[in-house]
């Protein structure tokens, strides 16, 4: 099986409380993930090991429904989700690390394509390492413009 495990980061000029604040809410998502289209909680509100929510997403011109669930949880340090189901079983974890010029934010998605994504896996990682550089640069000037 072909595994997909791409990993990016960025410092995002705010600090570590107000970022891991706003991109730990599924509910924001849409506002700097260009691909999410929607996001609906399937567990009530707030975020905790065990939350489940469902996205929807355009990726690579395809429509994408998949939920979520929490596994791993330190508020302003790190969250990893899981999906639960859906055409490409993938992990994607969030850290945050307070530096010098606010926060340095990674973002890693890994997971195992089946069926046809994975011959395609190299094309989807380079394009999902494309999309989360453009996603990670949108959410520093989203936090960046809410001063």
């Amino acid at each position: 099986m072909a595994v997909v495990d791409v990993c990016v980061d960025a410092v995002i000029p705010r600090p570590v409380e107000e970022v891991a604040e706003f991109a730990a809410d599924p509910s924001n998502a849409p506002s700097w993930y260009a691909n999410i289209e929607s996001v609906e909680w399937l567990s009530p509100p707030p975020l905790a090991v065990g939350t489940r929510v469902a996205f929807v997403a355009r990726f690579l011109g395809r429509r994408l429904a998949y939920t979520y669930e929490v596994v791993t949880y330190v508020p302003r340090e790190m969250l990893v989700m899981r999906t639960m189901q859906g055409p490409f079983p993938m992990e994607t974890a969030y850290t945050w690390t307070p530096v010098d010029a606010g926060t340095r934010m990674s973002l890693r998605n890994r997971g195992e394509p089946a069926g046809f994504g994975s011959i395609t896996a190299p094309l989807m990682a380079a394009a999902m390492k494309r999309a989360n550089t453009k996603d990670l640069a949108s959410l520093s000037a989203l936090l960046r413009d809410r001063r």
